[in-house]
């Protein structure tokens, strides 16, 4: 999926503790306020109504009363009053990704479409951007994201790899603390509900893209009644046996649907113009970019980034990256044309993200919710199996979807992860591109079978990772719009060509 995780503590509580925490809080939030201070924190560029708050929630649910942590939230406002019917909560991907940062660039557009039906609201989940974080104190090279990814070494050893996560691992258990152990989708579906208490509001609505639907499925799941219009927007496998490591799992055939976009876009004869063709017939680009990664794992190529080189596993991943989407084209043909120029003195431009490590606090996200929602399966020799078996079937993700991460070496979590039902009021609407990256169609069909009745899909025959308001495709942002706006849904499961 786009982006990637975060790390979570997480609590049993029975229904009817639940239930008492949840009637005290809200009481509190009431009688405080909500404990929202709202401030303006518009920035150019974004959008002019942009507000800023702070809203506190308990460490543990356990012990409400105990040690607290801060969430960074934002909101833009309706401005019709007389048309506002609710609070439309933006739920971000990742896991890792910053709400306030996707209101900031998605809000504009989304009040447009709404018409001022909502104010729109997010919140940095904790470990990201404004909220509170927390460190692994983790060594740059092993911070870099083509690190961080387990990528197999050039002759498919993981021996790296392995070492390099029990490293971290016991990096992040040494330094993380409590707060890192509090990084996952059980907890960030109680500060959702938290937040929903300080907003005054008995109900939310919700769009929730990539991460985001799962955490959107698992509060409508947790909280039925406290849903509704809720959009899933990019859905994954629920599988609650496997969760994250699904998600990676199925990343290896989401890339091999995708690919065969890129390679009509970069053989295309309208690409000739501006130097970016990239063969003369869409089947050969494929092993053109399998042949040059070859080539990088043999003799890394230096770039613009002194100490950095373009190897075949950062094109691997900057592949990876563009994938989620079209704009994303043109930035990865020139960096496969400027590795194949036969002239030593031209260098690769790496793409953001590669070119340099990871923040301490971002890393410690990237990875902490994944290992926290679930138990990873798998001995060493089994990954190694694994490995060899992905790198066969899937050659342009090389092995990494299979691949042993710090995940193998976390402490257990603390719960189980939710199961995914189809009971609850049928209020959701999924949509789902045909040829996703990260969060590929078959994973998709699996979170609407457990839906059930409760969901209608409406499936959208293009390539691309999220595709509300992002992928141009007009039939499908309008079945959104017209069910957050009206309440309608198709009547059954619909396609928009």
């Amino acid at each position: 999926m786009t982006t990637y995780a975060r790390t979570g503590l997480v609590l049993v509580l029975s229904a009817a503790v639940a239930a008492s925490l949840t009637a005290t809080a809200a009481t509190a939030a009431t009688a405080a306020g909500g404990g929202l201070v709202w401030t303006d924190c518009a920035k150019e560029g974004g959008p002019a109504r942009q507000e800023c708050a702070t809203l506190t929630v308990p460490l543990d649910y356990g012990d409400p009363g105990g040690e607290q942590v801060s969430l960074a939230v934002s909101r833009i406002r309706s401005d019709r009053p007389e048309a506002r019917r609710g609070t439309l909560m933006v739920i971000p991907g990742g896991p890792g990704s910053s709400g306030v940062q996707r209101l900031s660039q998605r809000g504009a557009a989304l009040a447009e479409e709404m018409d001022g039906a909502y104010d729109l609201v997010a919140f940095d989940p904790r470990g990201v951007g404004g909220s509170s974080t927390a460190s692994c104190a983790l060594d740059a090279d092993d911070r870099r994201m083509v690190n961080l990814r387990s990528w197999p070494a050039a002759d498919g050893g993981i021996d790296e790899n392995v070492a390099r996560s029990r490293r971290i691992a016991e990096a992040c258990a040494r330094n993380g603390g409590e707060v890192l152990r509090s990084f996952s989708s059980a907890n960030q579906v109680r500060d959702l509900d938290r937040l929903r208490q300080a907003l005054g509001e008995e109900k939310l609505s919700a769009w929730g893209v990539s991460y985001g639907t799962y955490v959107g499925a698992v509060y409508a799941q947790k909280y039925p009644e406290r849903t509704d219009r809720w959009v899933l927007d990019s859905s994954a496998d629920p599988d609650p046996k496997r969760v994250e490591q699904g998600w990676m799992r199925n990343m290896a055939r989401g890339a091999d649907d995708r690919f065969p976009d890129f390679a009509a876009w970069a053989a295309a004869p309208e690409r000739e113009a501006a130097g970016l063709r990239l063969a003369g017939r869409a089947e050969d680009v494929r092993p053109l970019v399998l042949g040059l990664a070859a080539r990088l794992d043999r003799a890394p190529r230096e770039s613009t980034t002194p100490g950095v080189p373009l190897t075949g596993n950062v094109l691997r991943q900057a592949l990876q990256n563009a994938l989620y989407r079209d704009a994303a084209f043109p930035g990865l043909a020139r960096l496969i044309l400027s590795a194949q120029d036969p002239d030593p003195v031209v260098r690769p431009v790496l793409p953001p993200g590669l070119d340099k490590p990871l923040s301490d606090e971002d890393a410690a996200i990237t990875v902490g919710v994944i290992c926290n929602d679930v138990k990873w399966s798998g001995s060493v020799r089994s990954y190694e199996r694994a490995v060899a078996a992905d790198r066969a079937a899937h050659p342009l993700t090389a092995g990494l979807p299979a691949n042993i991460t710090p995940c193998s070496f976390w402490k257990a979590p603390a719960e189980k992860p939710t199961r995914i039902t189809d009971r609850g009021p049928s209020n959701i609407l999924m949509i789902q591109s045909l040829r996703d990256p990260a969060t590929p169609y078959f994973g998709g069909l699996k979170m609407r079978a457990a839906l059930g009745e409760r969901a209608r899909l409406v499936t959208v025959d293009q390539g691309g990772h999220g595709m509300y308001l992002s992928n141009g495709n007009a039939c499908g942002d309008r079945a959104v719009t017209t069910f957050l706006r009206t309440g309608v849904r198709p009547e059954r499961d619909a396609y928009c060509g």
